[in-house]
């Protein structure tokens, strides 16, 4: 057969990736040091690492590099999950505690907790320089009302930015919330009452299960497959045995997993959705911050009915502090409308025109770019950190997207004596066992990684690991 020129220097970087060498997170040569060492051209090793993308062993970051991704077959294995199509009632204990921030007590704490970006990733200077700039502009008109459902420019900018990845939202369907898990409340208010089932992700982000809980609602978990996401053929079986109301899922970069759902796999999820008439309410608050390739599209995109419930808020990707969020409650406006003013008839105005104004300029835009690459080089070091530090056989899934790992122990670890020690030692990780009411994740925890990664959080990290290597 043919030999291609870069197989100078990618059957080494095979070589070291398939047998462990070379471990997930870990940061490859960049194109101009290979060109040094093999006198190759740019060109050759370009095309040397896609061959290496197209066999699933590497991933490019925008503006940070190349790194490995393969993740073999055994740790697929050791990730499944072997949940039962079960309805459950929610109840748990309160953990709220372990997904929150100790830093204002003064707290010297290596937090991987929070799902929040940290103080030194926020866009501190744009945020407060804007709202000034509003201030200003607007004077004493920001202390008024505004339209219960949200300014309609802020609305008109939401849906334009939405259309640019294929999702169809109408004006008249799109509340202006205060912020995400509102949003959530109202969807799940607009399409289910008490003791009705609704579908889950399992695991499920801890803030989801207590909106369900809240709202005295039944649940059945629908595992996530470590390839593909949520499980379609789980979730179609459960339909088929069971009167499911409406269905809760993240298909772009799931919390904690960080799990892309292909666009494939929308489409099903959206058809049976139809079939059984579910309403599907979509979480896309992570949209925006996909490491490699294109922004993703929707389940919305692919829905013509209405079944469709999309929502979203700007904490993720600003600052937590910024409470603004939207939904669009498709079919279900009216009941969403009513429910919408009983919380209160309008989000802070200098919220809604702060963002409006990093809306209609390209400050949003190039905020993003610089954010998203900062995120996927510290799940890339956090990935590797976990590869080198933590036992023999710890399983990882590689985030696609985000600011979320999902790191699973191997089974014979004493957890509680893991996270006493991690205590002990300065490091905060979210236990497994809060993102389900089944307990189906015990040796689970969650690492985010959305703050910058000072010598003492990577050594934090290491201790952990190390702990109990």
């Amino acid at each position: 057969m043919k030999a291609y020129k870069f197989e100078l220097f990618t059957n080494t970087i095979e070589k070291n990736i398939r047998t462990g060498i070379f471990k997930p997170g870990h940061k490859l040569p960049s194109v101009r040091e290979l060109k040094k060492e093999y006198r190759l051209s740019i060109s050759t090793i370009q095309h040397g690492y896609e061959y290496l993308m197209i066999q699933g062993l590497v991933e490019s970051v925008p503006k940070s590099g190349y790194y490995v991704c393969y993740r073999p077959a055994s740790f697929k294995k050791e990730l499944k999950s072997n949940l039962i199509s079960t309805v459950r009632d929610a109840i748990f204990s309160n953990h709220l505690q372990l997904t929150t921030s100790l830093r204002s007590s003064g707290s010297k704490f290596s937090e991987f907790n929070v799902a929040a970006p940290g103080d030194l990733l926020i866009p501190q200077k744009l945020v407060l320089r804007t709202m000034q700039q509003v201030v200003r502009e607007q004077g004493a008109r920001l202390l008024r009302y505004y339209p219960s459902n949200g300014s309609l420019e802020l609305k008109e900018n939401i849906i334009k930015r939405a259309a640019a990845h294929r999702s169809v939202i109408h004006i008249d369907e799109l509340l202006v919330t205060d912020g995400a898990l509102q949003a959530l409340y109202i969807a799940l208010a607009s399409t289910c009452i008490a003791g009705d089932i609704v579908a889950v992700e399992s695991p499920c982000v801890f803030s989801i299960l207590e909106v369900i809980r809240v709202l005295n609602l039944k649940v059945i978990e629908v595992p996530i497959d470590p390839d593909i996401g949520f499980d379609i053929d789980f979730f179609r079986n459960s339909c088929h045995h069971n009167k499911i109301k409406a269905a809760i899922l993240t298909p772009n970069f799931h919390n904690p997993t960080g799990i892309l759902m292909s666009d494939e796999h929308k489409l099903a999820l959206v058809t049976i959705a139809y079939q059984y008439h579910i309403a599907l309410i979509e979480n896309d608050i992570y949209g925006d911050l996909n490491f490699y390739g294109t922004r993703p599209t929707t389940l919305r995109s692919f829905d013509e009915s209405g079944l469709v419930l999309t929502y979203s808020s700007y904490a993720k990707t600003l600052a937590p502090g910024i409470r603004l969020g939207w939904l669009a409650a498709g079919k279900f406006m009216e009941r969403a409308e009513q429910i919408k003013f009983s919380l209160g008839s309008t989000v802070s105005p200098i919220y809604q025109e702060t963002v409006n104004k990093l809306l209609t300029g390209s400050s949003y835009d190039r905020h993003i770019r610089t954010f998203k690459a900062k995120l996927a080089k510290n799940a890339y070091c956090t990935v590797n950190l976990i590869s080198d530090n933590f036992p023999p056989k710890t399983a990882v899934i590689m985030p696609s997207g985000g600011y979320n790992i999902w790191v699973k122990m191997p089974d014979h670890t004493d957890m509680h004596y893991f996270y006493r020690q991690c205590e002990q030692i300065g490091v905060r990780f979210t236990p497994g066992f809060t993102f389900s009411f089944s307990g189906a994740f015990d040796h689970y925890f969650r690492v985010v990684f959305a703050d910058k990664f000072s010598d003492r959080k990577i050594e934090g990290i290491k201790l952990a690991g190390q702990l109990f290597k």
